[in-house]
C-alpha cells in the first residue's frame, strides 16, 4: 500500500494518491491531470478510479478531464446530482483497490453529499481517512456555502450527526487526510498540519468536543466571514461540467502587443500583474493590480476580481501558461491574452511604487503618513500597530471609501505579498500617495514603534 498527499500551497489543498498492487486512486484532483498520470506511470500502476469527498466550491477539480484521460469512473457519494456521468455510491460501499479497500461513508455538513473515503488495509483494518472538508485539522468545513438553498443550522446539525456516527466512531490510530490545510477559506480557522489522526482530533478539535446539538451548530456557525464570491461559481462548474484544460489554455494564450493591451482595458478587461512585489513596484503598466504567483494566487484572484471579469496579464517571460492554468484552477478562463516581453514589452512609461524598510518607516510616519494594515482580522487582534487603520485586504475596494485620496499612507501587511496587491488596487482608485513597507509587520516591529498590545501593559 503506498499513499501520497500531493498539496498545493496557493489553494491550501490535498488531493491523494492511493495505491495497492498496480491498482490506484485519486482524490480530489486539481484541474490538471499530469501530476497524477505522471506518479501512476512513474509507479508502473493504472489509475482504477477517481474519487471526490463533495462538489469543491474554492477550486475547479480535476476528476472530469483525469477521468476522460485514463479511462476510470468518477465517484461520489450519495445526493450528488451532476450533469456528466458519475458512479454514485451507497453509504457503506466498499471499492476494492489492489489488497485494500476504500469505504463510502456519507458525512453530510459541509455539504449534502459530502463524503469521507475510509481505507482498509490488507488486513481490512481502519488505516487512514481521507476526509474532504468534513474534517480539518483543528476544524470543519464551513456550513455556509449553499448559497441559500439550505441554512447554515440545517447543515451543521447534519455535520453534528456525521461527525459522532461515522468519524468519532473511528479508531484513534486512525490516519487523517483532509482536503485542506491552513490559509484555505473553507474553514474557520485550520491548524498548521495537514496531517493527523482520529486520536489528536478528539482531544484538540472543538467540533469533536462533547457538547449538544444546539451548542455545535452556534460554535461552527458564529463568526464565520463571508466566503469568496467566487465559490458559488466554482461549485456550479464542479456540478455542470467544463471544458477540457488543455482546450482553455489554448483559448486563453493570445499574445498581446502594447496596442491590443489598451484595446481589451478599454473594453473593460483588467490587466492583472503576476510578478512578485519587489519585481512589479520596480516598473508595471499603469492600471494593473498585483497578485504575485508566488503567493496565495488563486484564493486571492478569486477574492478581489470577479470571476466573469475579462482579463489581460503580465507575468515573467515563461509564465504565462502558468499563470493561465492556476487561474482555471478556480474558474478564472476569460483571458483575453497576455502582454508579449511582459512589462519590459510596454511602449508607454511604467508606474512604480516607492517601498520603506524598518530605518525609512519612522520618518514617513512622522511626516504625517496614516498607516494602514490589510492583514486578516485574527492577525490584527493579535497584534497591531498603535494608531494605524486596519483595511483588511480581504474586503477591498468596498472599505476604501472613508479614505483621503490625497493623504499620504504607508500601507503594510504580514510580509508584504498583500500591501502591494492592495496598494496597487488603490492606485486604481485614485490615490496617489501610497508607500509599502518591506517585510511587513514584523519590520515595523523591528523599527520599535509601539504596537497596541505593548501599550496597554506599559
Amino acid at each position: 500500500m503506498y499513499i501520497e498527499q500531493l498539496y498545493t500551497n496557493c489553494l491550501a489543498e490535498a488531493a491523494y494518491y492511493i495505491e495497492s498492487e498496480g491498482e490506484a486512486a485519486i482524490i480530489d484532483p486539481l484541474r490538471e491531470t499530469e501530476p497524477y498520470v505522471a506518479l501512476s506511470a512513474s509507479r508502473g500502476a493504472k489509475i482504477k478510479y477517481v474519487f471526490e469527498t463533495h462538489f469543491h466550491a474554492d477550486f475547479v477539480s480535476g476528476h472530469i478531464d483525469l477521468s476522460r484521460q485514463v479511462g476510470a469512473p468518477i465517484i461520489y457519494g450519495p445526493d450528488a446530482t451532476t450533469e456528466y456521468d458519475v458512479y454514485n455510491a451507497y453509504d457503506g460501499e466498499v471499492f476494492k483497490l489492489g489488497k485494500v479497500s476504500i469505504k463510502v461513508l456519507h458525512t453530510p455538513g459541509h455539504t449534502p453529499e459530502s463524503a469521507c473515503y475510509l481505507l482498509l488495509n490488507e488486513k481490512g483494518q481502519e488505516h487512514a481517512i481521507f476526509t474532504g472538508d468534513t474534517l480539518f485539522v483543528g476544524d470543519v468545513g464551513r456550513p455556509d456555502l449553499l448559497d441559500g438553498t439550505m441554512s447554515s443550522e440545517t447543515l451543521a446539525s447534519l455535520m453534528y450527526d456525521s461527525l459522532r456516527t461515522k468519524i468519532k466512531t473511528l479508531r484513534d490510530e486512525v490516519i487523517v487526510y483532509p482536503a485542506h490545510g491552513p490559509g484555505s477559506a473553507c474553514g474557520k480557522n485550520i491548524g498548521k498540519e495537514t496531517v493527523s489522526t482520529i486520536g489528536e482530533q478528539k482531544r484538540f478539535n472543538y467540533a469533536l468536543q462533547d457538547m449538544s446539538r444546539e451548542d455545535f451548530i452556534k460554535k461552527i456557525t458564529e463568526g464565520i466571514v463571508p466566503p469568496p464570491a467566487y465559490f458559488f461559481e466554482d461549485a456550479r462548474i464542479n456540478k455542470e461540467g467544463y471544458d477540457p484544460i488543455d482546450k482553455v489554455i489554448e483559448a486563453n494564450s493570445t499574445p498581446l502587443s502594447p496596442e491590443s493591451l489598451r484595446h481589451e482595458v478599454a473594453q473593460g478587461a483588467i490587466i492583472l500583474d503576476t510578478r512578485t512585489a519587489d519585481v512589479f513596484e520596480k516598473g508595471f503598466v499603469p492600471g494593473s493590480i498585483n497578485i504575485g504567483l508566488n503567493g496565495q494566487f488563486a484564493v486571492w484572484v478569486g477574492t478581489l476580481i470577479e470571476i466573469s471579469s475579462r482579463l489581460v496579464l503580465v507575468t515573467e517571460p515563461g509564465k504565462e501558461s502558468e499563470t493561465i492554468l492556476r487561474l482555471a484552477r478556480v474558474g478564472y478562463e476569460n483571458v483575453a491574452g497576455y502582454l508579449e516581453g511582459g512589462a519590459k514589452g510596454f511602449d508607454e512609461k511604467l508606474e512604480t511604487i516607492h517601498s520603506v524598510d524598518e530605518h525609512g518607516v519612522v520618518p514617513e510616519i512622522e511626516a504625517g503618513a496614516t498607516v494602514l494594515d490589510v492583514r486578516k482580522q485574527n492577525e490584527w487582534n493579535s497584534s497591531h500597530l498603535e494608531g494605524a487603520t486596519f483595511l483588511p485586504l480581504s474586503e477591498f475596494p468596498r472599505n476604501l471609501s472613508g479614505l483621503d485620496r490625497n493623504s499620504p499612507y504607508i500601507v503594510h501587511c504580514g510580509g508584504g505579498y498583500r500591501s502591494m496587491t492592495a496598494i496597487s488596487i488603490m492606485k486604481n482608485y485614485g490615490f496617489t500617495d501610497l508607500i509599502n513597507v518591506y517585510g511587513g509587520y514584523k519590520t515595523l516591529e523591528n523599527a520599535g514603534l509601539r504596537t497596541a498590545s505593548e501599550s496597554v501593559t506599559t
